[in-house]
């Protein structure tokens, strides 16, 4: 019996290949269904080119996705798809009776069932979302996902990471995840920036044919694989669920080749290679995701060179979505690709970021960064993901970077050092007189060195409270009164915003200075001493948020020393200056 079905099965898919896809609009209603219809859905199982499997109308679970979304319930009675399930990557697989389109594969019904079965979402619900006129807005932020044990459980596209190395992608998969993604490495690409002008064109789009999401396009990939369920025009849906929840957005539609399909008891999922950018998705909604084919969307371009200690250096470019925690992860990983996953990365010593993100209207900001060696670069991950998270997302204008550009520098020797000694020659000095501040310190695992500088004490110093400070460039900043993170409310305006960014000390080396403790009066983070108090009462009554008090640091004398070096400490001594 099982072998006379398998047979029927292969007879009606090649049945229907004969007689040709299905490809008309009209669509069937959901109230004329009825349990035992039979019917064929398409997907790609390897290659481009979609093939059909036959399912069996079980029932319709009226108002299961909410009020006046209903989902079709099918048994897969394919054999080749009744032994691996519903499979992600199957996402918005039309099913047609007599024709016409009755709705896309897109839930997966229960786990490790005896027997197979799968949700489709109504073919009225995917035009509802194909009729929706993209708006100029904001993409939503992310919400990440998290796993519930429900009856059915919607095809989420496994987002595939082209260009990483596994190192990078296990060490990215965790903030991946806390942004919704399900991301595996398992993927490819074929395409990359140098050669996208020469590509051969894609074939084209049909319902049934596999496309790809991307988040990330270039050298670096990353993309979520699903299928198409109709095309109407150049107007094209796909995945019969929602991809990210994100509503109106602007990614890139893509070619997609699949490679294979890998089951599992578990979840069944396809494996492929993204291809060309083909086009623009502008919704990203319950029922479905819809775009239109032709050019893709505006993005970030990414640029990341990388000198080599031996041979030439190279370069990676790729483009990244404009969304605001996506932006700063992906930029992040391809920074962490061109580091960690060559083979002449140089990591044992430790090496230098610079970066520059152009803004449109030629405004840009440059930040450079050291590294102590692989341990270095793992603890200042987090630091790198949210300093560029804080550069990238923008609360003043509706703008992105057009370009991001990143160059990487092996170092020779190690940057770190130890502070053996920090010694100022003297507590109490008079105006006028010169002290000596020595400070020893011992390279990464190699000589010892001592530098004496000279400070000459002002007289206008006589009488205030004073500290010589030896610390890092960051936590100078924040001694003195600078917040690691500035309030939007702080600001006024975009350039205000770029202004704080770039008023920041060196990160590397440490600063040795004078400091008198006092009370900062501060106008968009521009800070005034000892302000009196009927000015602070007057522009407080005027702009509460605007304006802030904070008792800090204030430097009335500063020195760069140990360019080029890493040094945690911080150490304050006192100082009296009299007359």
């Amino acid at each position: 019996m099982r072998l006379l079905l398998g047979l029927i099965a292969i007879f009606g898919a090649l049945l229907s290949a004969a007689v040709g896809q299905p490809t008309g609009a009209a669509i069937y209603p959901l109230d004329e269904l009825k349990p035992g219809l039979q019917g064929e859905v398409w997907t790609v199982f390897q290659g481009t080119q979609p093939e059909a499997f036959t399912v069996e109308i079980t029932g319709v679970l009226r108002n299961a996705l909410g009020p006046g979304k209903s989902l079709i319930v099918c048994r897969l009675t394919d054999p080749r798809v009744q032994k691996m399930g519903a499979v992600a990557g199957m996402s918005g697989s039309p099913l047609y009776i007599e024709g016409r389109l009755v709705g896309a594969l897109s839930y997966q019904i229960q786990r490790f069932e005896t027997e197979r079965f799968a949700g489709f979402t109504p073919a009225a619900d995917l035009a509802e979302v194909n009729d929706r006129a993209p708006r100029n807005s904001q993409p939503a932020d992310l919400v990440a996902a998290h796993s519930t044990e429900t009856p059915f459980k919607a095809l989420n596209p496994v987002f595939t990471l082209g260009g990483l190395s596994p190192v990078v992608s296990d060490l990215f998969a965790p903030r991946f995840a806390a942004l919704g993604l399900n991301a595996s490495a398992l993927g490819g690409s074929t395409q990359s920036a140098s050669d996208h002008a020469s590509a051969a064109p894609a074939a084209p789009l049909r319902p049934g044919s596999a496309v790809g999401v991307a988040l990330a396009t270039g050298d670096i990939t990353m993309a979520g694989t699903g299928t198409v369920s109709s095309v109407q025009g150049s107007t094209v849906t796909a995945f019969g669920h929602p991809m990210l929840s994100l509503g109106d957005v602007a990614l890139p539609m893509c070619a997609a080749e699949i490679v294979a399909i890998l089951p599992s008891q578990m979840q069944s999922v396809k494996i492929a290679n993204t291809g060309a950018v083909i086009g623009t998705i502008t919704q990203d909604r319950l029922s479905a995701v819809s775009g239109v084919l032709g050019a893709g969307p505006a993005m970030t371009e990414v640029e990341v060179s990388v000198n080599t200690q031996h041979g030439a250096g190279r370069k990676l470019k790729f483009s990244v979505a404009r969304q605001q925690q996506l932006t700063p992860a992906l930029v992040a990983a391809g920074v962490s690709q061109a580091i960690l996953g060559s083979n002449d990365a140089g990591l044992a010593n430790g090496f230098r970021v610079s970066s520059n993100v152009s803004f449109p209207a030629a405004q840009r900001i440059t930040f450079q960064t050291l590294y102590s060696g692989p341990q270095g670069f793992a603890q200042g991950l987090n630091d790198f993901v949210q300093g560029l998270s804080a550069n990238l997302q923008n609360p003043y204008a509706k703008t992105f970077p057009d370009h991001v550009a990143f160059t990487v520098e092996p170092l020779d020797d190690n940057p770190a050092v130890t502070l053996d000694l920090f010694q100022v020659s003297r507590t109490t000095a008079r105006a006028g007189q010169a002290l000596q501040v020595t400070i020893a310190w011992r390279n990464w695992q190699g000589e010892a060195h001592r530098e004496t500088v000279e400070l000459n004490i002002d007289p206008a110093w006589v009488g205030r409270q004073l500290e010589v400070v030896l610390a890092p460039g960051r936590a100078l900043d924040e001694l003195t009164g600078r917040p690691r993170v500035i309030a939007a409310s702080e600001l006024r305006s975009f350039e205000a915003y770029l202004a704080a960014m770039r008023d920041e000390r060196p990160t590397d080396g440490v600063c040795l200075a004078v400091v008198e403790k006092t009370s900062l009066f501060s106008d968009q983070t521009v800070a005034t001493p000892e302000t009196p108090g009927s000015i602070e009462r007057i522009a407080r009554s005027a702009d509460e948020s605007r304006f802030r008090r904070r008792d800090a640091l204030l430097p009335l004398w500063e020195k760069h020393l140990l360019p080029g070096k890493l040094l945690g400490a911080v150490i304050r001594r006192p100082l009296t200056v009299v007359e």
